[in-house]
């Protein structure tokens, strides 16, 4: 285990360098500077910027500067807002983000294995079609559509929940099953499929033979083994809540960090795009490499390469 855990790092680290090595050329890349923009600059107010920021180095002098600054997560001020370091938008934005991702997860993955659960036990019955309808609309219509309906039907005609800010758990519903509706129908088929899979197996066959009812079977039984597909989209669940919510905050007008990254973009402020996907990169990264030590939690049978085996 410790020999796969140092392994996993490694590759979490190499991951890493890819990324930011690749963020900082394609930044590079692009044309324009980060301040010249709508602010208009004489030309001598522009160069003395540049020379502050370093952007006259030399591109090595630059991508060596990112990396100190990436491996110390120190991501300095902000090119776009005065006195306001990357570090501190992180901070002060992150929470509200961590606060609507984990909301969503939680509903995505409650949602969608319940649905699943229901399909797989009403197999070609009502049941089954209803969850199936509605994991297909999930997985078929994008979040930034569906959020947009909502906050028009539910908020704005209906009045049911607030248009948009955030100021107490209310806030945060609509947007939160804006973000987890698509996953919460991809895990649905992909529990549905997993516990007709299961039914078929001789344990169950053989729990259904000694009287046991249909749910003690599925929560004592099949469940546990059904999951393991399920954990396997936590990873890509992960990334796909984080990223989805840049859209959906923006429609919402959530102050998340998901705001900065789509405005610091626009505004080319690479100390806040470096900064932000070095972040996103570390938690993406780390969640997928906890999928992979509750993959033995789940199923003993499963053993990690370097584990010993018992």
């Amino acid at each position: 285990m410790f020999k796969y855990i140092l392994k996993r790092l490694g590759y979490m680290l190499l991951a890493l360098f890819v990324i930011v090595t690749v963020t900082f050329f394609l930044m590079r890349l692009a044309p324009g500077s980060p301040f010249a923009s709508e602010r208009n600059f004489p030309p001598a107010i522009e160069e003395k910027l540049n020379e502050t920021y370093g952007l006259n180095n030399p591109w090595y002098i630059q991508y060596k500067d990112y990396l100190i600054d990436a491996a110390t997560f120190n991501f300095g001020e902000s090119m776009k807002y005065k006195a306001r370091s990357t570090n501190d938008m992180i901070a002060e934005s992150f929470p509200v983000s961590l606060t609507l991702g984990i909301e969503a997860m939680l509903i995505a993955i409650g949602m969608g294995v319940l649905l699943g659960v229901i399909s797989a036990l009403y197999h070609n019955k009502f049941p089954d079609y209803a969850a199936t309808i509605i994991a297909v609309l999930g997985i078929s219509v994008p979040s930034f559509i569906l959020a947009s309906v909502m906050q028009y039907f539910l908020a704005y005609k209906l009045d049911l929940f607030p248009t948009a800010g955030w100021n107490g758990f209310i806030y945060s519903i609509l947007p939160a099953f804006a973000i987890a509706l698509a996953h919460m129908g991809f895990i649905a088929k992909l529990t549905r499929s997993s516990m007709l899979e299961q039914s078929n197996s001789d344990y169950v066959k053989m729990a259904r033979a000694k009287g046991l009812g249909k749910w003690k079977v599925v929560f004592k039984h099949s469940l546990r083994n059904a999951l393991l597909p399920v954990v396997t989209y936590l990873g890509p669940l992960t990334a796909g809540v984080v990223t989805g919510s840049f859209i959906v905050e923006q429609i919402f007008a959530i102050p998340g960090l998901g705001k900065h990254f789509v405005q610091s973009i626009t505004n080319r402020d690479y100390t806040v795009i470096m900064g932000t996907t070095v972040f996103y990169s570390i938690i993406l990264l780390f969640t997928v490499f906890i999928v992979d030590i509750l993959y033995s939690i789940i199923d003993p049978r499963i053993k990690l390469k370097g584990e010993k085996k018992s």
